[in-house]
C-alpha cells in the first residue's frame, strides 16, 4: 500500500523565533530532502541559526493538516564578506570577469535553502514556497547554488526563469560540481 503524500494546508512566514522553535523539524526535513546522513542536522544547526541574523532574512514554510512541515525556504541579502558571496564572486571573476560579477552580486538575495519532503515533491510546493518567499524580497536579483545534474530542483528553477550564472563550480571543501543560478526580481520581470 502506498503512503498518501502530505497535503499542504497552508503557507506561513516564520519569524526567527518561530524557526528556532521548529529548527529540529526543519533540519530533519532538510536532511531527508537532500538525502544527507543523519549527523548533518547537528552540523548545520549553527549555520542556520547564524543565517537568521543576517539582514533581509526571511523564511516561508508549507504546513500540512497536522501542522507538520512539508517544505521550507529561506534566504537573506547577500553581501561582501559572507562565505558564499566570496566563493561565488571568485568563481564568476575567474570565468567571466569582475564586471559580470558586479552585475550579479551588487544587489541580490541569496536563496539559501529550499526543501520539500520527498513524498510531496512534484506537486507545486517548491514553486509556491519560492513565489511566496521571493515576493517579500527587496533586491534586484536572486542567486542560488545547487549541485549539478538533472533534478526536479533544476527543472523548477529554469521554469521560474533562473539562468546559468556559473556552472561546474566547486566550492571550497565540497568536491561536487555546483551550478549558480540567478534571475532578476520581481518574478514577473523577465530575466536578461
Amino acid at each position: 500500500m502506498t503512503a498518501v503524500p502530505p497535503r499542504v494546508e497552508r503557507f506561513v512566514d516564520l519569524t526567527q523565533d518561530e524557526l528556532r522553535v521548529r529548527l529540529s523539524e526543519a533540519l530533519s526535513l532538510y536532511v531527508t530532502a537532500m538525502r544527507y546522513p543523519a549527523g548533518t542536522a547537528e552540523q548545520r544547526a549553527p549555520m542556520w541559526l547564524a543565517h537568521m541574523l543576517r539582514p533581509g532574512w526571511c523564511c516561508v514554510a508549507a504546513l500540512d493538516t497536522d501542522d507538520s512541515m512539508v517544505g521550507i525556504a529561506y534566504g537573506y541579502r547577500g553581501a561582501n564578506g559572507q562565505w558564499w558571496h566570496e566563493q561565488v564572486r571568485r568563481g564568476i571573476v575567474e570565468r567571466s570577469g569582475p564586471e559580470y560579477a558586479d552585475i550579479w552580486l551588487e544587489d541580490y538575495f541569496e536563496l539559501t535553502e529550499v526543501h520539500v519532503r520527498p513524498a510531496a515533491q512534484g506537486r507545486g510546493v517548491g514553486e509556491d514556497l519560492l513565489r511566496r518567499l521571493l515576493s517579500r524580497v527587496d533586491a534586484s536579483r536572486v542567486l542560488l547554488s545547487t549541485p549539478e545534474g538533472p533534478s526536479r530542483a533544476w527543472r523548477l528553477y529554469y521554469r521560474m526563469g533562473f539562468t546559468d550564472v556559473l556552472r561546474h563550480y566547486r566550492f571550497t571543501g565540497d568536491p561536487r560540481p555546483f551550478g549558480v543560478l540567478g534571475r532578476t526580481l520581481p518574478l514577473e520581470q523577465p530575466t536578461p
